[in-house]
């Protein structure tokens, strides 16, 4: 039986012109500032933020603040099964590129791979099996082995030749901070990156991603009002210029002002010790229009569709491979 796993990539511009695909996950940010009345403006305000944040933080030598641009290319990864010579391919992860065009020196530079991290299977892991461990007991846990398929076929992706082909760097994943965690400041500062802060315990998010193969640190970027989880391989400070951080900061600050301005578009910066509060009436609202409700709903829908498309019919093989994968 031939159980090796094979990773396609595909890339699209996300522009003001950008449709979603029919395998996309139509919760995930870039595709659900996509759809309905709103979206061609809905994509062109959101671009049009990243670029001022961009060059905001990109202050120097740039005195009209519209040196720099940001192309974001959404990569999807299909995984094809090969199991007794036929090949079954499922859409496994989306994630962002970042390209920077410098209008002064008439160049594109490439940014980082990663930004916003998506995908069916941690659908299916928190929107599905978490709730059915949990459904009718009088305190939460976790499953056993919680995370472990999902974070090895991560891992098998970044070290998979497809990946080298196609990126130079390993990715950067950034989120948006826990609203049950405190997070304290510490005396370290990154020009860029801003003011590190500690949090108090470790996060299921966190545990998660460390199953991936990822750290996480957490820093607020300058002019910005609350930290932001930064999910990396290796050295964050050392390995990343100070152009391909900004894009990151640039362009998941924009997505976390839209869809959580109660933390990102507050309008009173963290303090020293800070606790994110998702019911903070004191924010201000981007001019984008988008659904939060039906976000949340439909993150169920997609776990469903990865139990009944791909964690079912393969349970067996995935297991199997699972057990015996190793790095």
């Amino acid at each position: 039986m031939n159980n090796e796993f094979k990773f396609t990539i595909n890339s699209i511009a996300f522009d003001e012109n950008y449709q979603p695909s029919d395998s996309t996950r139509i919760t995930t940010n870039f595709a659900n500032l996509a759809r309905g009345e709103s979206r061609q403006e809905n994509l062109r305000n959101a671009l049009t933020m990243i670029n001022n944040q961009f060059n905001s933080l990109a202050n120097w030598d740039n005195p009209k603040a519209d040196r720099y641009s940001v192309e974001l290319e959404i990569i999807s990864v299909d995984m094809e099964i090969d199991h007794e010579g036929n090949g079954q391919s499922f859409p496994t992860i989306e994630i962002l590129k970042t390209n920077i065009v410098d209008h002064k020196t008439k160049k594109r530079i490439e940014g980082i791979v990663g930004n916003n991290f998506s995908s069916y299977v941690r659908d299916y892991d928190f929107s599905v099996l978490l709730l059915e461990h949990n459904k009718d007991k009088p305190g939460f846990s976790i499953p056993e082995n919680f995370g472990d398929l999902h974070g090895k076929l991560f891992k098998c992706f970044v070290n998979s030749d497809a990946y080298k082909q196609n990126f130079t760097k390993l990715p950067v994943i950034c989120l948006s901070v826990s609203d049950n965690k405190t997070y304290h400041q510490t005396e370290n500062h990154h020009p860029i990156l801003g003011v590190e802060y500690l949090p108090n315990e470790s996060s299921l998010t966190e545990q998660y991603f460390k199953k991936m193969g990822l750290k996480v640190r957490y820093f607020m970027p300058p002019n910005s009002v609350a930290p932001l989880a930064f999910y990396f391989f290796g050295d964050l400070l050392n390995d990343y210029s100070n152009l391909e951080l900004i894009s990151t900061i640039s362009t998941m600050e924009t997505f976390q002002k839209i869809y959580r301005p109660e933390i990102y578009n507050a309008n009173s910066a963290a303090g020293k010790c800070y606790k994110p509060d998702l019911k903070n009436r004191d924010h201000s609202l981007t001019q984008i229009v988008y659904d939060r409700e039906e976000r949340s709903q439909l993150a169920i829908k997609q776990g469903k569709l990865a139990e009944e498309n791909f964690i079912k019919p393969y349970q067996s093989i995935l297991e199997q491979w699972s057990a015996n994968y190793a790095l």
